[in-house]
């Protein structure tokens, strides 16, 4: 092996190196126990740096020694192979130490690995690459000279290097990546210097990938992308027709391209990105007790080599700060987010746009050319593998469900991706959970018809007075990631070698299953605090207030079904006792609890049960079929077992598609069985292989199985009320558009008459989904001039709805839609 003069230095001068070195450095390190990198102890390890430097090194070597794991720097042994370290370089700078002009020139000790590992076919050595980054360990104290010195696409000299340690020593990360097997990476028989070509191809794409994750792909500098934008044969063919549509000159519609790529894109800058996750800490730290965060590995495993779309529910404008943030503290790269143009607002616009936000306006009707410049933009990004973000949802949910997916953006994603396919592509479904909301009162208005108010400066600056509350936690949980490649295999195998044509069914039909498929899986990664336990199960009573041992025990009822009834393999539960959950709640002012000598009572003021019909909903699918089989039972008290199963069978495909359940038709029989076990065995229902009864009346679990029953009557009311009206009008005379005017109308006039439920009951969305799921069912169909026809099937729905509600429910819903005056014509 050739000598390494600037590296080959004797113990002691390393050891010292290394001690002045740690003054000016801490790391952080990734995984943070060894376990996690599975090694098989039999075989030896050599360790794999990107870039030939000497502080890179002391690193590498001080880490494996505070891990556990075999030094850098002692020998490399094996049976068959022997050297004096246990590391090489992948790039070699042999021009000089103070200029950046690496070669890349196979190490000595990767030349004599791969010899040996061709001349012996038992021979094996584990390769696990390191990748030390240089001012990326998150969250910690930024300014202008330390972003200048921050890590990039460029190769440095050394005395740069030198300047980086001394900036951002403090903060640098490292990670050690998975166990490489040189055997089964030389598998076929091939000689060496193939393999080495081989081998040095297959690290070199490993450290890319990881250094994309950490700081994003090597892109040039804005006004280079832009202009490379404008440049797209799509741009330039809309600047024409734009040019003839307007009768303007091609200048001028290449002036308004240019304005309108200028008014989307991002202009990531990485000062700001390190500046503002320093600011969100500190208000993290004043707002909130904690931010948990669940199964971020997912993202980790799947980051390198794919372009990743993250899709968030939306529950808050916290939402999008809250993940990038996430993501930057756990070393990858910050995803773009699309924002709304209604937040492109003077100084803020200007900070989101820094931190990767890129704007869209609500509607692009009318404007082809901005819808063209739009398009080209995202596939862009795309294209070039920056991860991504954006909210299917639309807008923020004000009742806490997970709303109905747009198809807009994710349709542009999904074309792009069909278009190209130029790095397999992954959306990462993400749950974000509160226990309260900062935007909480502003819902609530909204809910009672006040109009939605346009964000302001003004608005930003009175937010500063939420400082001083306290807002509990957040959680924040990833899911499986899916990838698209394969979700499209499944929907249209031939999709490869279809045309490339936006407005193709099957295209269509392929992103409204991804959207489904996404909203399904969000929804499953619920995670289960102790608001929504609390609000669950205390808003099911009467006057919202219950006997506090009473509410115990319904709070282990609900704690004990989210874990046998089929959602334990995907959401993350709440372990706190029921006691304690209480306790939680109470401290966060969300119920108040009221001593008497019969026993302490704990209650919501109507306030407080408004805001937590919010937390309730957030898990509503959670108890979906337990409440519907307690609704049955707890109304009708004996029902033979097939005859309930036929009654969750007709309401299921309504409920699947309001909630986004994620049972097909053919799994529901044993979901249904597993939640009679689970309701039986608290002994909240009775019966046998034949006929299901509720408790007796004057039984403790009789008002239990009722309360449970209470979870999903809004639900079903809505849908009721919905049918009701339908069925008053007639069919042919509503269009879609009056349907939900009008229900929404009722429905706020219902709960102020008969104080039915929050104000969230009549949220007019929540009705819009109710006529889609029914339109989708077939059960209403629209006509040419756009009225809502329907048939005899329309009674059927409506008589399993009435199975499910109580006799003055449903007369109170009749008399309500019966007063509804006739549609305009």
């Amino acid at each position: 092996m050739s000598r390494q003069p600037f590296i080959d230095l004797t113990g002691w001068t390393l050891d010292l190196l290394r001690r002045i070195l740690y003054l000016a450095t801490r790391t952080r390190v990734f995984p943070e126990t060894p376990e996690m990198l599975k090694l098989r102890p039999e075989l030896a390890v050599c360790y794999v740096l990107d870039v030939r430097r000497l502080s890179n090194l002391l690193v590498l070597d001080r880490e494996c020694r505070e891990l556990g794991l075999p030094p850098a720097l002692r020998p490399l042994r094996d049976a068959a192979f022997s050297a004096p370290r246990s590391f090489f370089f992948l790039s070699r700078n042999t021009r000089g130490q103070f200029a950046p002009n690496p070669r890349n020139e196979h190490s000595a000790l990767l030349k004599a690995l791969v010899r040996t590992a061709v001349a012996d076919p038992r021979f094996d050595v584990q390769l696990v690459p390191v990748t030390i980054l240089w001012g990326r360990e998150p969250g910690k104290q930024d300014s202008i000279l330390e972003a200048l010195f921050a890590e990039t696409w460029q190769s440095v000299s050394t005395l740069r290097q030198l300047f980086a340690i001394l900036i951002h020593g403090r903060h640098t990360m490292v990670r050690f990546n998975a166990p490489i097997s040189l055997r089964e990476l030389l598998s076929e028989r091939i000689d060496e210097p193939r393999a080495l070509r081989k081998l040095g191809r297959i690290l070199r794409v490993h450290f890319r990938r990881q250094r994309e994750m950490a700081i994003g792909p090597d892109l040039s500098h804005r006004r280079t992308q832009l202009r490379a934008l404008l440049n797209t044969p799509a741009v330039r063919e809309a600047i024409v027709a734009e040019a003839q549509a307007k009768s303007i000159s091609q200048v001028a519609a290449q002036r308004a391209a240019r304005e309108f790529a200028l008014e989307i894109a991002s202009d990531y800058t990485y000062s700001v990105v390190r500046a503002f996750s320093l600011f969100l800490t500190w208000v993290w730290n004043k707002v909130y007790n904690g931010v948990e965060v669940h199964n971020f590995e997912r993202v980790t495993a799947v980051a390198p080599g794919h372009g990743i779309v993250y899709v968030p529910c939306h529950r808050s404008h916290v939402d999008y700060l809250l993940l990038s943030y996430i993501i930057f503290n756990r070393g990858l790269m910050v995803p773009h987010i699309a924002a709304g143009a209604n937040l492109n607002l003077p100084l803020l616009g200007s900070v989101l746009r820094r931190s990767g936000a890129f704007f869209l306006r609500r509607k692009f009707k009318g404007e082809q050319l901005y819808a063209t410049v739009f398009l080209e933009y995202l596939h862009l990004m795309i294209d070039r593998g920056f991860p991504i973000e954006y909210f299917i949802e639309g807008g923020r949910s004000r009742s806490g469900r997970m709303l109905a997916p747009k198809a807009g953006i994710l349709a542009m994603t999904i074309h792009s991706f069909v278009r190209s396919r130029a790095r397999p592509l992954v959306f990462v479904p993400v749950y974000i959970g509160y226990e309260k909301l900062m935007e909480g009162s502003s819902y609530l208005a909204e809910l009672h018809g006040r109009p939605k108010q346009s964000e302001s400066l003004g608005d930003l600056l009175a937010a500063a007075r939420l400082l001083k509350r306290n807002f509990g936690k957040v959680h924040v949980n990833f899911g499986p990631p899916l990838a698209l490649a394969e979700f499209l295999d499944a929907q249209h195998p031939a999709w490869r070698e279809e045309s490339i044509d936006a407005r193709a069914p099957w295209l269509r039909n392929a992103v409204e299953a991804t959207a489904t498929a996404l909203a399904r899986s969000i929804n499953a990664q619920a995670v289960v605090n102790p608001v929504n336990l609390l609000a669950v199960t205390l808003l099911s009573t009467p006057k919202h207030a219950a006997d506090l041992k009473l509410l115990e025990k319904q709070i282990e009822h609900a704690q004990y079904l989210l874990a046998e009834t089929g959602w334990a393999e995907s959401i993350v539960a709440c372990r706190l006792p029921p006691a304690a959950v209480i306790a939680y709640a109470r401290r966060l002012d969300l119920v108040q609890c009221h001593p008497h000598p019969l026993g302490d009572m704990i209650r919501a003021d109507e306030q407080q049960a408004a805001l937590l019909a919010y937390f309730r909903n957030n898990v509503l699918h959670l108890f979906a079929l337990p409440a519907l089989l307690a609704c049955l039972l707890s109304h009708n008290q004996r029902l033979p077992r097939q005859r309930a199963r036929e009654a969750i069978r007709g309401i299921y495909g309504l409920l699947r598609a309001e909630l986004f359940l994620p049972w097909e038709a053919a799994e529901l029989d044993a979901v249904i069985d597993r939640t009679e076990a689970a309701l039986s065995r608290r002994g909240l229902i009775l019966g046998d292989s034949e006929i299901l009864r509720a408790p007796p009346p004057n039984s403790e679990a009789s008002p239990e199985l009722r309360q449970l029953g209470e979870i999903i009557r809004p639900t079903l009311e809505r849908q009721f009320l919905t049918l009701a009206l339908l069925q008053h009008h007639g069919s042919g005379r509503l269009t879609r558009n009056a349907l939900e005017e009008a229900a929404h109308l009722l429905a706020q006039r219902l709960t102020m008459l008969y104080q039915f439920n929050s104000a969230e009951f009549s949220e007019k969305l929540l009705f819009a989904n109710v006529i889609r799921n029914l339109i989708d069912a077939e059960i209403l169909q629209t006509d040419e001039a756009g009225l809502l026809q329907f048939d005899e099937r329309i009674t059927l729905a409506a008589a399993q709805t009435e199975l499910l509600l109580a006799a003055e429910v449903r007369q109170s819903i009749q008399l309500i839609a019966r007063a509804a005056p006739a549609p305009a014509n």
